[in-house]
């Protein structure tokens, strides 16, 4: 932050004291006003920093039948944003690209069309233990570029894929031996040599599985995660986590295994695992006990005991039946720099600092109000919903999703980011929502919503009593670079963006 020094005439230390106190007061007077003027243009919109946000697209039917298939169950941005995929319960992935033109347009549009579409996985069934795998895509987890072509890993409860997405937008013509529909030439009538010559053609976008990773999980996998070295990647079920190099199919290294020897002592399970941003030998995971684990590779070959270990200590007096389901993690995820990490658990956001193990620097509650409503979650077995969360580009802003269509974003440093185990303010938190009102008022602000703990409500506010538990965002994205966001909304897929 920019210092501003108050400078005082040496004449006023000749002055009479009433002088003096004059000149002082007309000095800080005017560093204040210098003050505000610098920060008042680093705010971008004038309103204390938070951004102002806008419907842009939504994506899918908006038809009330929905079938299990086409529910949305990840949602991921590549490196550089131009690419941003889903998967479904059906399988399948679909690839969005960003239209050319609403870069350029003044201001810009977050806007993006459909790439390609391909079928990643296939229900199956495994004979030896009666069990049923189902296709869904439970990740999705781009590579950085290096040459034309993208390439991205997708998984389903047991088989990692790597996929293979490319353009062809030229073909090849004046074959000797063929015909160019491709069937074979009689070599009787070949009677001079022809030079093959490439032409433009239509544009055609193919997807190829490159790598198939599967035989290496015996229970489901709910998490993969690319190292910084862009070889290697890891992958973890409920109990074990593994490291496979992207150019070895059938053999991998098992580097975390809290199995106990008797599954009757089992105690906690592996909810989410992913590698440093920028340190290869880094990697956390967390766990149903609300804790999570620091692990370094160099120290030994498996990582059973962890460099560091986060986990926020129990108020004894807040404690009930519901208290270990409501504290187990369901997502974890490491800043783009580094420093910090954010862990979900079910009514709420944390921050850590890697360098603080005791308590997480700040914390942010999502649904505090549903504090109320965990017996009947729990009879409804929404308390087990596992909701992600995503940081923005620059880490001064998180996001995860809620019910009701809702979701949340978080402007950090700022007046409702609460200590640890404090409470946040309204300003700097936003509830929106991913309705198809939304989508009938394109390039509007969207409109905050806000939910009323009590029976008593005021007039822009909903009961928590008229929640509808069964619209649910569980998957959200964030451009690595700009101020767009990608909610998924059951079959939907709402893109919003900053209006700028």
């Amino acid at each position: 932050m920019a210092t501003t020094t108050m400078v005082v005439s040496p004449l006023a230390t000749q002055s009479s004291p009433k002088n003096k106190r004059r000149l002082f007061a007309e000095a800080k007077q005017n560093s204040l006003q210098k003050l505000s003027i610098i920060f008042d243009h680093g705010n971008k919109n004038g309103n204390g920093g938070e951004t102002t946000w806008c419907f842009s697209q939504v994506k899918g039917t908006l038809e009330d039948d929905v079938t299990e298939a086409d529910l949305i169950s990840c949602v991921e941005f590549n490196h550089d944003g131009e690419l941003l995929a889903t998967g479904d319960k059906g399988g399948r992935v679909v690839i969005f690209q960003r239209d050319p033109a609403s870069k350029q347009c003044v201001p810009k549009k977050g806007e993006y069309n459909v790439y390609s579409t391909f079928q990643s996985h296939e229900p199956e069934f495994d004979y030896l233990k009666s069990l049923e795998i189902e296709e869904k895509i439970n990740k999705i987890r781009w590579l950085k570029r290096k040459n034309q072509a993208h390439f991205l890993l997708s998984t389903n409860d047991k088989t990692i894929k790597l996929w293979k997405v490319s353009e062809r937008d030229k073909r090849v013509t004046g074959y000797n031996t063929r015909e160019e529909g491709g069937r074979p030439r009689d070599p009787a009538r070949i009677t001079q040599l022809r030079v093959p010559t490439v032409r433009p053609a239509e544009l055609m976008v193919e997807a190829s599985p490159r790598r198939i990773f599967a035989n290496a999980h015996t229970y489901h996998i709910n998490s993969i995660s690319l190292n910084s070295d862009q070889e290697t990647y890891l992958s973890a079920d409920d109990l074990r986590i593994n490291l496979w190099h992207l150019e070895i199919t059938d053999q991998s290294f098992n580097i975390v295994d809290i199995k106990p020897a008797n599954m009757e002592e089992l105690t906690e399970v592996i909810t989410a695992a992913e590698f440093h941003p920028t340190e290869c030998n880094l990697f956390v995971y967390s766990s149903s006990k609300g804790t999570i684990r620091l692990c370094d590779m160099r120290a030994a070959a498996l990582c059973d005991r962890h460099a560091k270990l986060f986990e926020e200590p129990e108020d004894p007096h807040a404690r009930s039946f519901f208290s270990e389901i409501i504290s187990s993690i369901s997502d974890v995820k490491l800043s783009n720099s580094g420093r910090y990490m954010m862990s979900r658990d079910y009514l709420g956001l944390k921050v850590w600092d890697l360098r603080m193990e005791t308590k997480p620097v700040e914390t942010y509650p999502v649904h505090e109000y549903l504090r109320s409503k965990l017996c009947s979650l729990y009879e409804n077995d929404c308390i087990f919903d596992k909701f992600e969360c995503c940081w923005s580009g620059d880490d001064q802003r998180l996001m995860t999703g809620s019910y009701n269509g809702f979701f949340r974003v978080f402007e950090r440093g700022v007046v409702g980011a609460a200590g640890a185990g404090g409470a946040g303010g309204r300003r700097g938190e936003l509830t929106l929502e991913a309705s198809r009102e939304a989508a009938a008022r394109p390039r509007q602000p969207l409109r905050a919503r806000r939910v009323a703990a009590t029976a008593k409500r005021k007039k822009d506010e909903i009961s928590v009593d008229c929640l509808d538990f069964n619209k649910k965002i569980l998957h959200t994205a964030w451009h690595p670079h700009e101020s767009i966001i990608a909610v998924a909304a059951t079959n939907n897929l709402f893109i919003f963006q900053d209006k700028f």
